[in-house]
């Protein structure tokens, strides 16, 4: 199958910094000829699910996420900071990026949110500052943010999540194409060359890995 028919998933939270950085890397390095698919999911939801915790609620791994990310945006000259506050409820956010909500917009209202919290540090909980920060980008933030209310964008964003978590996806940023999962931001030079028809995995031991039994730590 050519490249012109696939189509990747991209499933994300704006929490997620690594999200914001794929938004700004991953497209550009699929080509136009791969139809990219925003989909704003729960984080928290899918953590529950894998009965996770979040990066923010383990002291080490946050403390690690953040000289992590200031790293990466340093190294690729990258406006970044943090929403303030962060982490934060993000579902009217999320609800927004929904094309349900956002129309023709809405890789304008994402890429217009992503900017505001992670290279403004603004707050995405808020509902007067979102339609703020919408208006500013042109857009109409009061009917887009009264929108967030509705049952059918609140449903839809379950549904979104739902549909995440029977595909198998654990984490944000992912990238689902054609059965296969990808995680991580780190992982997009994997996806490429699964794209390109390049994909390194050796799926007969792959088979054989996922077939034994897991081994029971002693003690």
């Amino acid at each position: 199958m050519s490249r012109a028919h696939w189509t990747v998933d991209f499933y994300f939270d704006f929490l997620s910094p690594y999200s914001y950085f794929s938004w700004l890397h991953a497209r550009p390095r699929l080509g136009s000829g791969v139809r990219f698919v925003p989909r704003p999911v729960l984080l928290s939801a899918l953590l529950k699910q894998g009965r996770m915790l979040g990066p923010a609620e383990v002291p080490l791994k946050r403390a690690f996420l953040i000289r992590d990310t200031l790293r990466y945006a340093g190294r690729h000259r990258i406006p970044f900071t943090f929403p303030d506050p962060h982490p934060f409820h993000p579902v009217m956010a999320l609800r927004l990026a929904l094309p349900e909500v956002a129309g023709d917009d809405q890789e304008r209202v994402i890429d217009t949110l992503w900017r505001a919290g992670w290279a403004e540090g603004k707050n995405l909980a808020d509902a007067g500052e979102l339609a703020r920060i919408l208006d500013a980008a042109g857009l109409d933030g009061a009917r887009l943010v009264a929108a967030t209310q509705e049952p059918a964008s609140k449903e839809a964003l379950r549904r979104e999540t739902d549909a995440a978590v029977e595909r198998g996806v654990f984490g944000v940023p992912s990238f689902y194409i054609n059965g296969e999962l990808f995680w991580g931001n780190d992982r997009v030079d994997d996806l490429c060359e699964y794209l390109a028809g390049d994909d390194p995995l050796d799926r007969r031991r792959l088979a054989e890995l996922l077939a034994r039994p897991i081994g029971q730590p002693k003690g």
